[in-house]
């Protein structure tokens, strides 16, 4: 009908919001793709593209990861997260003083089970740095706590 999307727009789309920003403005960009819609009726009613079945969900996963520096898969967003553990990961991330892009796994549900099975990790918050798997709340405490965590996401010049 006039409000789907197709997978490919919708990908591209989530890339570009996702793409490397300040937190600012990245919640503006994702909610600006959170409410995508290419109809005007329906109650005016924006609506959401569902991503259809896993291994659409693991391929924009896989996109997300390769494309975007550092990258946060959460509950909420960075402005305001949704749990205690994303939380802690946004701060953390913010006290690195780093740009991160992320995704609020709470509105793509077919995301939010993908990338437990991406990772081979039960739980959310994930954090990837290029390209690779840092971990959830546990690990990322750690390795901040540590000082470890400063030299992985600092860009290697």
């Amino acid at each position: 009908g006039r409000g789907d999307l197709s997978l490919t727009m919708l990908s591209s789309a989530l890339s570009r919001a996702v793409g490397r920003c300040s937190v600012g403005s990245l919640h503006r960009q994702l909610v600006a793709v959170q409410f995508l819609s290419t109809g005007s009726h329906d109650d005016f009613s924006p609506r959401r593209k569902e991503i259809d079945g896993e291994k659409e969900a693991l391929e924009l996963i896989k996109d997300h990861v390769e494309s975007n520096r550092i990258m946060l898969y959460m509950k909420g967003n960075p402005s305001m997260p949704m749990c205690g553990f994303s939380a802690r990961v946004v701060s953390i991330l913010k006290e690195e003083g780093v740009d991160f892009s992320s995704v609020n796994v709470l509105d793509y549900p077919a995301i939010r089970e993908g990338v437990k099975k991406y990772a081979d990790w039960p739980t959310i918050p994930q954090l990837y740095v290029e390209g690779e798997f840092i971990g959830g709340c546990d690990i990322v405490t750690s390795l901040y706590e540590s000082g470890e965590l400063s030299d992985i996401v600092k860009e290697k010049k």
